[in-house]
């Protein structure tokens, strides 16, 4: 299993007071994240104030003004009925996030080769149709969420990363990661640093 499935690009909503359009929108700006280091670097480096708060009390954490907004794809946005305390979504495709099918080490490689080798080729099969599927979605769900009243913008990247720059938020993470997996990244997203 060679291929990462799809969990979708990750995109910031707010309250009905605060439509993010640009950097200088996130200044102070009250957001819950995962309990991810990266994730509240970023938020940090852009000027926010990241919370982490686990996802089963993100519901309540945006009723009470605990916090001001999230993010997280739209799937959860809309599974999680978000639109019920949040009026804005900035599809900022931030971050992607992904996963992997995993299994037990010693269980697979007691599968004869050719066993293992249907194994690996029909999910890494699945991943892709699985990544088809999800970029469906996101575009029902954008229309699906507009009907229910949420309101949509694309800020312009060029900025958010001027920011991230700024803050040694890149230069952070490539020392973190190492030269090979960043190598790796730039040839998706350009130069970041």
């Amino acid at each position: 299993m060679k291929k990462i499935w799809d969990n979708g690009f990750r995109q910031i909503t707010s309250s009905s007071n605060k439509q993010l359009n640009s950097v200088d929108d996130l200044k102070g700006f009250k957001i819950r994240v995962p309990v991810t280091a990266l994730l509240t670097s970023l938020f940090s480096g852009l000027g926010a104030q990241p919370s982490s708060i686990s996802y089963n009390e993100l519901y309540s954490a945006l009723q009470t003004h605990i916090v001001e907004g999230q993010e997280n794809p739209l799937a959860q946005v809309s599974t999680g009925k978000l639109y019920e305390v949040q009026k804005y979504c900035a599809l900022s495709n931030h971050c992607w996030s992904g996963y992997w099918i995993v299994g037990n080490r010693r269980a697979l490689s007691a599968l004869p080769a050719d066993m293992l080798d249907i194994v690996n080729t029909n999910f890494d099969a699945a991943a892709v149709k699985e990544r088809a599927d999800l970029l469906e979605l996101d575009r029902s769900l954008q229309a699906e969420l507009t009907a229910k009243g949420m309101a949509f913008n694309k800020p312009d990247p060029v900025q958010f990363r001027a920011a991230l720059v700024k803050a040694g938020f890149y230069a952070q993470w490539q020392k973190t990661y190492g030269a090979d997996a960043w190598a790796k990244l730039e040839q998706y997203t350009g130069k970041l640093i």
